[in-house]
């Protein structure tokens, strides 16, 4: 799998790019700063408190959801910042075009377990997070941040380098023999095609591994979250410009007919959008 060190090479995008085509992942390093890292690490443990408090532990398991916290965004404004990384942003557009939408956002504390009695839910099983292969086009792009490095032991994702926009899906054994852990320091970002087949590794270190997905998609499809109505319109619009696009505020379907005769410059829905 393809390493490169985003602050170091000068070559680091096009060699993630090509990785991308020949082998659908690569592992970009240096993305983040420890201080970004240590500050991301204590606000998405408090996340997790108001979202058990919002939601209930118990509805979050019987969902499989563990470890999953969705519309972090509701909770913490710092998670607005992940979408204002530049070196982010550069693959983004360079994959899935510059007007490209977020269709998730999703951190992970994945916890510990003994061997072998690890959960068995959808994260834990290979699965594409874009299960749909159209001749080769690339249509979604995840990037998923090391907050805690990925190890062996600690429940790194699994990969399957190559099986990405193929549209016979891949034995279960082969996927069980073929996969390889995402390892990787903290800060890095694990970029891959989403129809890869992947999944959550076994985590038996004896701690938690945090992790951040986010999952970028062509504009016209539909986001797993409608972030523009789930934050509401103050807090869309209080962000930069490029943030209010990839939440989906250029995306947004008219509900009536004043609103689709509106003048081209208050469209819900920007020309050029593709």
């Amino acid at each position: 799998m393809l390493t490169v060190d985003c602050k170091r090479d000068p070559a680091w995008l096009p060699m993630t790019l090509e990785a991308l085509q020949h082998q659908g992942v690569a592992v970009v390093t240096n993305m983040l700063s420890p201080e970004f890292l240590a500050e991301t690490r204590e606000r998405m443990y408090a996340v997790q408190r108001l979202l058990w408090n919002d939601v209930g532990e118990d509805r979050l398991h019987r969902a499989g959801e563990v470890g999953v916290m969705r519309l972090m965004l509701k909770y913490d404004r710092h998670f607005f910042r992940f979408l204002e990384i530049p070196e982010a942003l550069q693959i983004v557009d360079a994959t899935v075009s510059n007007t490209a939408i977020l269709h998730l956002q999703n951190g992970f504390i994945l916890p510990t377990s003994p061997p072998g009695q690890g959960p068995k839910v959808f994260q834990t099983r290979f699965h594409m997070d874009f299960p749909r292969v159209l001749n080769g086009y690339l249509m979604s792009i995840n990037l998923l941040f090391a907050i805690d490095p990925f190890t062996p032991d600690n429940g790194a994702t699994v990969v399957v380098p190559g099986t990405h926009q193929r549209t016979v899906p891949p034995s279960t054994s082969f996927l069980d023999r073929a996969a390889v852990p995402g390892v990787c320091p903290a800060g890095s970002v694990l970029v891959f095609d989403s129809t890869l087949w992947h999944a959550a590794g076994a985590n038996t270190s004896g701690g938690d591994r945090l992790a951040i997905n986010h999952q970028f998609t062509r504009s016209y499809i539909k986001q797993q979250i409608d972030y523009v109505r789930a934050l509401g319109e103050v807090e869309v619009l209080a962000q930069a410009p490029r943030t209010q696009q990839l939440l989906g505020w250029y995306t947004r379907v008219v509900t009536s007919l004043d609103e689709y005769y509106r003048p081209t410059e208050q469209r819900l829905y920007r020309a050029g959008q593709g």
